[in-house]
């Protein structure tokens, strides 16, 4: 059971709307003892902050500006390995449901792309701040009405969660970025990914999800993984796509069927 973290007032004003949080997500209104992280209200926003690192800065979703922006604009359109491994072509844009959400980078930049996308996340903290990033994206001028069109945020375990679609509810496709090992230094790890690694653990249901996204997609599963790191359960993909540091393993649901 993850344990609830603590959420915090930046301003006297705001600790009305922080115990209403704190009630809606089932935060604690003081940390324990030894909580390396909290979250904070802001006039702004709402952030992760650590507690034991403070020259670390707040780790937030924010989908209006800095590197989601630019990614945006810049990061290849349907041509991008991404793009290309969820089946974005001509005539084609799918419904995704992103199982293990994370901080929705990828999820956003298939929404940009055309597609309606499910953030499903299993921790109550890391989807509150998905929650936050939404409102702010859907309030955003710029990008705030196709968002309100193709985004929404799902607190739940994402086995639960396929295991009861039905019917229509099914997406055409499942997105797996399933939580690995950093191999690289601590020291050289971006924040929001340590954040994570912390936040989340090691996922004990990590080998099921496959299986489960497999039973639950119409058209195919796609797995971001590392280069060099072994298929998720030891199980060979249809198809891989290469980018510059992951590549996205493809299981193409007819080829499977096929085969079996």
């Amino acid at each position: 059971m993850t344990e609830a973290l603590a959420i915090e007032a930046d301003t006297p004003e705001l600790q009305a709307a922080a115990r209403t949080l704190a009630r809606e997500w089932g935060f604690r209104l003081e940390p324990a003892p030894d909580q390396a992280y909290v979250l904070r209200l802001t006039g702004e926003r709402l952030e992760l902050c650590s507690r034991k690192d403070a020259r670390s800065g707040p780790v937030f979703v924010d989908w209006t500006g800095g590197a989601a922006a630019h990614r945006r604009l810049f990061g290849g359109g349907r041509g991008q390995p991404l793009a290309r491994a969820v089946g974005l072509k001509a005539g084609a844009t799918p419904t995704v449901l992103d199982a293990t959400a994370g901080f929705g980078r990828d999820a956003f930049v298939l929404a940009c792309l055309g597609c309606r996308v499910t953030l499903l996340e299993r921790h109550p903290a890391v989807a509150a701040l998905l929650q936050d990033g939404l409102r702010r994206a859907c309030a955003d001028a710029e990008i705030g009405e196709w968002v309100r069109e193709r985004m929404r945020v799902v607190h739940g375990d994402a086995l639960q969660w396929l295991a009861g679609l039905s019917g229509t509810e099914h997406p055409e496709v499942v997105y797996l970025d399933p939580m690995y090992p950093e191999r690289r230094k601590p020291s050289l790890v971006k924040k929001e990914m340590r954040a994570l690694q912390e936040l989340l653990g090691k996922d004990p249901a990590a080998g099921a999800l496959l299986p489960a996204a497999l039973a639950a997609a119409r058209q195919r599963v796609v797995v971001k993984r590392p280069m060099g790191a072994a298929a998720l359960n030891q199980q060979p993909p249809t198809m891989s796509i290469k980018g510059k540091q992951h590549r996205y393993d493809v299981y193409v649901i007819k080829a499977i069927a096929h085969e079996s």
